[in-house]
């Protein structure tokens, strides 16, 4: 394999116990955004949203944490065995989202479901907190306005030694779960040129990106021992890669992905990491190689990911060539197939991926939408709706702007002291909250331009964006 090291084999192998046959337990963490519906800037009201939705614990498991931002929360599920049905992924993350919503509606906020925010705050603000104190001290300017949300998957493994193999295995695959995932287009009133700006942002942090190939699980407890006393991390908890054996549970964590629009993409990311590591405990146990590339190769991968999604170029997982976006994909499906008819998922996800082909990912929707209305559609599209609340997806032949919740000031097109895009539609009120007078729509241009291609078709011709207007 044209790869900067050859393919591999595992030393030592994983524990017996974890064959393919057991059922794989998972759980799944997001990140979300705080919005103020009347500046469109991210907003420091995690504390009173957590304990608004703290007060009413969901009854499947799981629950809510602040996040180092005060302008972020995350929603976490208990431990799953299924996609979806009774307690599954779906059913847990469609509750978590609807109590996080009307909570956030409660307090004057948006919970919005995007990578970066689409404005900002101006200001850092740090949840109150002596370990969130001391790392927000050790990385100084690091931390200012690094509000990133990303949706990290959990999947049971039995020992250190297993999930060191199964985190070696994940590493080709990383940068094609980023690129279906990708919902980061934009960042403090600019199209950054990123369909993940979220994991440009987080190079700023020491050992980012994909992990490193580690022998063993001691080697891999060494190289954490040595970056905690170089002051390159905080405590053994604070590793930035974007797969890792999770120091908190017995679980491989997988955090690649920018947080997803909505439910059925997160659930997508959910079946897929699982099947991997499905995958990955299968060939090791076979003794199978598996690609090793170099940690600058992994690094282009991941960079080609994040720039383009899955609308342009990317690097093949197994041969490690720059080529065609679908190709890519195809070859994932293709190699977690056996999985995922083994647990049952083969058609959830190929009708998810489907879906997400035909409505394009989120960062295609978030442009979309930023073309269409400014920055208040591009927040509209990922705010998390009420239960029975028109969804979030931005359809460009029907202009969507987010009601006003619960009677609160509407989104601004243009917030204060920020300029407005070129050539854009103003997009009409998708209804009003009860009591609330509708303001008149804005007349319809003549002649509508034509509307954007078909998103997420896999061109590696596709050219990128081009860039809007900057916001200040």
């Amino acid at each position: 394999m044209p790869r900067g090291s050859a393919a591999t084999t595992d030393a030592p192998r994983p524990a017996s116990s974890s064959t393919p046959g057991d059922s794989l337990t998972l759980g799944v963490e997001e990140e979300f955004l705080l919005v103020d519906p009347r500046t469109a800037r991210t907003a420091p009201e995690a504390a009173r949203v957590l304990a608004r939705v703290e007060a009413d614990p969901p009854p499947a498991g799981g629950g809510y944490r602040p996040e180092l931002h005060a302008t972020q929360v995350e929603a976490a599920t208990g431990v799953c065995t299924s996609l979806t049905g009774g307690g599954g992924v779906a059913g847990q993350l469609t509750e978590l989202r609807a109590r996080l919503a009307a909570a956030a509606r409660e307090e004057g906020v948006l919970a919005v479901a995007s990578g970066t925010p689409v404005l900002g705050s101006g200001t850092t603000h740090i949840t109150p907190g002596d370990r969130y104190e001391r790392i927000a001290a050790h990385y100084a300017g690091t931390m200012d306005h690094y509000e990133m949300c990303g949706c990290h998957v959990h999947v049971g493994v039995p020992d250190a030694e297993t999930a060191v193999v199964v985190v070696n295995r994940l590493r080709p695959w990383l940068p094609i779960l980023l690129a279906l995932s990708v919902n980061s287009p934009l960042h403090r009133g600019r199209d950054r040129g990123f369909a993940s700006w979220r994991i440009a942002e987080e190079t700023r942090f020491p050992g980012a990106g994909v992990p490193p190939w580690f022998d063993s699980a001691a080697h891999h407890s060494a190289v954490l021992d040595r970056m905690v006393e170089t002051g390159a991390l905080v405590d053994h908890g604070m590793t930035f890669w974007l797969a890792r054996p999770s120091p908190r549970h017995p679980t491989v964590e997988v955090r690649v992905t920018d947080t997803a629009t909505t439910v059925d993409e997160a659930v997508l990311q959910a079946g897929l990491v699982r099947a991997l590591v499905r995958t990955a405990l299968t060939d090791a146990e076979r003794g199978l190689a598996v690609p090793r590339p170099d940690d600058q190769e992994a690094a282009a991968a991941l960079w080609n990911a994040a720039r383009h999604g899955p609308n342009g170029p990317l690097v093949h997982p197994l041969t490690g060539r720059l080529g065609p976006g679908r190709e890519a994909v195809e070859t994932l499906l293709e190699a977690v197939t056996p999985a995922l008819e083994e647990s049952g998922d083969l058609s959830t996800v190929r009708d998810l991926l489907a879906a997400l082909r035909s409505t394009g990912t989120g960062a295609d929707r978030q442009r979309a939408a930023w073309r269409e209305g400014g920055p208040r559609a591009a927040i509209a599209v990922s705010a998390i709706p009420l239960p029975g609340e028109p969804g979030s997806v931005f359809d460009p032949g029907t202009p969507y702007a987010l009601d006003p919740p619960r009677g609160l000031p509407r989104i601004p097109d243009t917030p204060a002291g920020v300029g407005a895009p070129t050539n854009r539609r103003a997009p009409t009120l998708a209804g009003t909250a009860a009591g609330t007078p509708s303001p008149a729509a804005p007349p319809e241009p003549e002649a509508r331009r034509e509307d954007p291609p078909s998103p997420f078709h896999f061109d590696p011709a596709s050219p990128s964006r081009a860039q809007e207007p900057p916001y200040a």
